[in-house]
């Protein structure tokens, strides 16, 4: 794989940091801006949805621009929410930065999706995309995790901080690895914007972009409220929640690692097989959460699982878009936040039932379960046709 798409990868393990950590950071920040728990994780929730508009509304207006002053824009303006979202004493104003942050952010990662996809040669487009999700999941074992320690010694706000000063090298590392120029764009023969937006018309497209959304609501659903299971179903300290953290991390790390090999040729084995064990897994871990030694082993075993199928149909995705060489990018990115803003919200609702704590890991399992109920009857749309064979 080109080192340009490591250092890609590196600016999305910034931004990965600044998504997954608020996980270990909402009980100190409702308690610090004087809001309820539900109402902190609807931070998570802005954020997606911030990605979900941006996604292709930015990458329609950054079409036409060089892909390194892009880059380099977007990763700089991440950095100036979380100053600003450091020093605030405002709910309202933090929720903002969120927004403001999610826009760059998914301005950022639709174009460096593109990016790493004309990287690599066109059958290896699963393997380019694994490299840049491993940002991703890199932040989840040790951004994360480092982000929770951080917020419970020094205060949330310094996580806040330590994620703008992660945002500096990560544009450094754009500078330096992204050509200059427009040449890379091939703007010679592209499709015209309307051809590009036409693509969200196809049956197969839609399908497996709102596979991917379920999966990933079910992911949010969990990850936003696992500090509460730690510390409340398992008894344990807080300093457990990066522990819990850091698996979840290691987990995906291997799950996108691992699919990222056969998400191109055999992603239907991804899907036949860890799909079922996806929904297994949530009930399975809602219902021995008070054993700590059970707790963590699933929640490995999770993280795995849903990075695993969740980059699997993303990067179907990317294969069903080809006709939209501009746009793919976003629309991959609008999947993967569908999901992550509907997700904590579904979850925070089932907190006042009789579920409590468990809740969020309940609504994981439905979520994954209507995934598979569409999934199924559709199996034969899914695989018509030689270009994608998403289901092989």
């Amino acid at each position: 794989m080109p080192l340009p798409l490591y250092l890609l990868a590196m600016a999305v393990f910034a931004m990965g940091t600044s998504e997954f950590m608020l996980a270990g950071l909402l009980p100190d920040i409702a308690s610090d801006l004087d809001v309820t728990v539900g109402t902190a994780g609807t931070l998570t929730s802005a954020f997606a949805v911030g990605m979900l508009v941006g996604a292709p509304l930015v990458s329609a207006l950054a079409r036409d621009w060089p892909r390194r002053s892009s880059l380099l824009g977007f990763v700089l303006t991440f950095a100036a929410a979380h100053a600003v979202g450091a020093i605030t004493t405002s709910f309202p104003v933090l929720f903002g930065t969120r927004v403001v942050a999610a826009l760059a952010n998914a301005g950022f990662l639709a174009v460096a999706l593109t990016a790493a996809a004309a990287l690599v040669s066109p059958v290896e487009k699963g393997r380019a995309l694994a490299v840049l999700l491993s940002g991703t999941t890199v932040a989840t074992i040790a951004g994360v995790p480092g982000g929770s320690v951080l917020g419970t010694l020094l205060g949330w706000r310094a996580a806040f901080w330590a994620v703008a000063a992660l945002c500096l090298p990560a544009a450094l590392g754009v500078l330096k690895g992204i050509p200059a120029g427009r040449e890379e764009r091939e703007a010679t023969g592209r499709p015209a914007l309307r051809a590009e937006l036409a693509q969200l018309t196809r049956e197969r497209l839609l399908l497996v972009m709102l596979l991917g959304a379920l999966v990933n609501s079910a992911t949010f659903a969990s990850l936003t409220f696992l500090a509460p299971v730690v510390t409340g179903s398992a008894r344990l300290g807080e300093l457990w929640i990066s522990v819990a953290l850091v698996l979840f991390g290691a987990g995906s790390f291997v799950g996108v690692t691992v699919a990222g090999r056969l998400s191109d040729r055999r992603p239907g084995a991804v899907v036949a097989v860890g799909g079922p064990l996806l929904l297994i897994g949530w009930p399975a871990l809602a219902m021995l959460a008070d054993e700590p030694v059970a707790l963590f082993l699933l929640v490995f075993v999770q993280g795995a699982l849903s990075f695993a199928l969740g980059s699997t149909l993303i990067t179907r995705v990317l294969y069903e878009a080809a006709g939209a060489p501009t746009m793919a990018g976003s629309y991959a990115t609008a999947a993967l936040n569908a999901g992550a803003a509907v997700g904590p919200v579904i979850a925070a609702a089932t907190l006042g039932t009789g579920a409590g704590d468990l809740g969020p890991l309940w609504a994981s399992g439905l979520l994954v379960a209507v995934a598979l109920l569409i999934a199924f009857p559709l199996r034969t749309a899914l695989t018509a046709g030689r270009s994608t064979e998403a289901f092989r």
